[in-house]
């Protein structure tokens, strides 16, 4: 809330990016999860085994989850 002219208003909230919402989910204890990348084409050149691992889901490096963190204000916390 702030005072302008007299007349109290609250703040703007601040929005989510909306292509980090698409890629990234949060976890129930607060990680970020995210999907694989390299399964997208040139598939016959990967041996099945890769390409399974491929469709596993991963968790964000820590190192990246703060910036992460910051385009997605209401998600996770």
């Amino acid at each position: 809330m702030f005072l302008f002219h007299g007349e109290i208003f609250a703040m703007p909230k601040m929005k989510s990016n909306r292509s980090a919402m698409k890629r990234f989910r949060f976890t129930a204890t607060g990680k970020i999860r995210r999907n694989k990348a390299y399964a997208r084409h040139i598939l016959t050149s990967k041996t099945t085994k890769r390409k399974r691992g491929l469709r596993a889901k991963s968790l964000v490096v820590s190192a990246n989850a703060g910036s992460i963190k910051k385009l997605l204000p209401y998600l996770g916390s």
